[in-house]
């Protein structure tokens, strides 16, 4: 791996993994206040909002600076969200605030992957980033349940934040904690290596921003193996991001499992996105990124067995499996992708560009989902019509692929 690249890893992971135990806390900061349960999945809503607003701009302003101080800056903001939630604004509107950071963020740090890593080096650079995005979502998991935890809430801690009498009470301990991790990923982020890259626009105007934004997007849909991958993607972070709040509600239906235990199984997929990621890297070059698509199906397959299991045991395994194929599909697939921008557009806007569409999936599914909570569906009925819907889409997906290349 390149120069930095560890320094990358390691502040991507801080930042991921408070990222990841900040939404357990903020869903116990919920029920604490009161919130229906589907409030829950509007917090992921508020976070992402950003991702699709502010697409245009944060691929510019992330090719137009040295990326690495990018990073830093967006954790400061990042920090100012969690400072606000401790002062009282809603949780919801406060992780909107912490997504204005991790807007930025993202393009900074992929687009960092394809100026320090060769082409060929790609798909093995993006399975270390995206087990340290799947491994700080399992410690964030497990992370989030112990900060919202009985024994976390007893401790000196917590007490002495809940003497300072601010509105998020003892939980304002919690946000602490991971207002040091940010702080730390601020750290690493300011000692990754310049690698001297910069391509700035020719217009700030925003109407001009908008119609190269717009350009971009139509560009990478219409290349064969850009739009391919941009569709799998798409798809699959949509999905992965209602499944994290699916889990957490069925294990408590039908687990019967509190918050902080119903966390754990969250790492479970975590574990089997790591072992998926890891194989991919290992035994899939970038020619043979196609092939992830077929792992897709499978996971849209194991969804529906997922609401058919009742054991804490097997419900673990079946997850993991479920986080083991997702892995396999992603990972060959996004360097594909990467690939694909990097040569069209630029390593910044690239990754707005993808951001913007996987993150837009994002919101219709969790708003969907949502909805479906509110009507009363049964969780086990929307997780067999998700995986439904991602089994027969990944199926449309290599029938269109096969045509193109027929």
């Amino acid at each position: 791996m390149p120069r930095g690249f560890g320094l990358l890893i390691g502040a991507q992971f801080a930042s991921a993994l408070a990222d990841n135990a900040l939404l357990i806390v903020a869903i116990a900061l919920l029920h604490q206040q009161g919130f229906a349960m589907w409030w829950a999945p509007l917090l992921k809503v508020g976070f992402m909002a950003a991702y699709v607003v502010l697409a245009p701009w944060v691929g510019p302003l992330a090719d137009a600076f040295a990326k690495g101080r990018v990073m830093a800056a967006m954790n400061l903001v990042k920090i100012a969200g969690l400072a606000l939630l401790a002062l009282g604004l809603h949780p919801v509107a406060a992780l909107a605030v912490v997504g204005l950071g991790a807007a930025a963020y993202a393009p900074a740090k992929y687009g960092l992957i394809t100026e320090l890593a060769e082409p060929e080096a790609l798909v093995k650079a993006n399975s270390w980033i995206e087990i340290t995005v799947v491994s700080a979502a399992l410690l964030g998991a497990v992370l989030g349940g112990a900060l919202v935890s009985p024994a976390w809430l007893a401790s000196g801690l917590a007490d002495f934040c809940d003497g300072l009498d601010l509105p998020a009470d003892k939980l304002t301990g919690s946000l602490a904690a991971l207002l040091l991790i940010y702080a730390v990923s601020s750290a690493l982020n300011a000692g990754i290596p310049d690698s001297g890259r910069r391509q700035r626009s020719e217009s700030h105007d925003v109407g001009a921003l908008l119609r190269e934004f717009r350009a971009a997007n139509r560009r990478l849909w219409r290349d064969r193996e850009g739009g391919l991958s941009l569709a799998a993607t798409t798809l699959f972070w949509g999905v992965g991001a209602t499944l994290q709040f699916a889990v957490l509600r069925w294990a408590g239906v039908a687990l019967g499992l509190p918050l902080s235990q119903a966390a754990y199984l969250q790492a479970a997929v975590a574990v089997g996105v790591i072992v998926g990621a890891a194989a991919a890297g290992r035994w899939l070059a970038l020619h043979q990124a196609r092939h992830g698509l077929w792992a897709g199906v499978v996971l849209g397959l194991l969804m529906p067995v997922v609401a058919q299991v009742s054991d804490v045991g097997l419900a673990a395994l079946v997850l993991a499996l479920v986080g083991g194929v997702g892995g396999a599909m992603v990972v060959p697939l996004n360097a594909l992708l990467q690939h694909r921008g990097a040569v069209l557009l630029s390593a910044g806007r690239s990754i707005a560009v993808q951001g913007f569409n996987e993150n837009l999936s994002v919101l219709a599914m969790l708003a969907a989902y949502a909805g479906c909570e509110a009507a009363g569906v049964p969780i086990g009925v929307t997780l067999s019509g998700l995986g439904t819907l991602v089994a027969a889409s990944i199926l449309a997906l290599i029938g269109v692929d096969r045509l193109r290349r027929s």
